[in-house]
């Protein structure tokens, strides 16, 4: 027959009700005081203070507090592009990127490069007045990538110093 449980974990009989008494006591409280507050919450629902803030709000906090308030910019940008620089040349341009206070405008065509490269000035003024928190330094106007196709389609693809000849 085996030993009792309390003399192969070596543990003193004297004590161990007064243990056993003691995690049930303290477990006993917490419990009361969980239901205390379970009861105080459904008592204070839709009172005053308690109704949760709007989802705006929230967001609006969490934009501000997380940084990304430029990037929520540039999307309201690249969204309303019509109404910065007009319709008609909206339909012919599209804001490509923003990196380091550079935005990159690219165009279908250089002639809308170049129509484009004189309306910077009132471009950076209109964008700075309506959209505040956008930091722009510089507006870079790009208009259509042109390929080399004496070299294949990407142009040359080593330096000169490393083709053979």
């Amino acid at each position: 027959m085996k030993p009792p449980i309390a003399e192969q974990l070596h543990l003193d009989q004297r004590k161990l009700p007064a243990e056993v008494f003691n995690r049930l006591s303290s477990r006993a409280g917490a419990r009361k005081e969980w239901k205390s507050r379970e009861e105080n919450a459904w008592n204070n629902f839709g009172k005053p203070g308690r109704d949760p803030g709007k989802l705006g709000g929230v967001l609006s906090v969490i934009a501000t507090d997380g940084d990304w308030t430029p990037h929520l910019k540039l999307a309201q940008l690249r969204n309303h592009w019509d109404q910065v620089v007009g319709p008609a040349i909206a339909g012919h341009s599209v804001v490509t990127d923003f990196r380091d206070g550079v935005l990159t405008i690219n165009t279908e065509s250089n002639a809308w490069a170049t129509q484009l490269t004189y309306l910077i000035p009132q471009l950076t003024t209109t964008i700075r007045q309506r959209l505040k928190g956008l930091e722009i330094r510089e507006i870079r106007v790009t208009g259509p990538q042109s390929h080399n196709f004496r070299h294949g389609a990407g142009g040359r693809r080593y330096p000169n110093r490393y083709m053979r000849r």
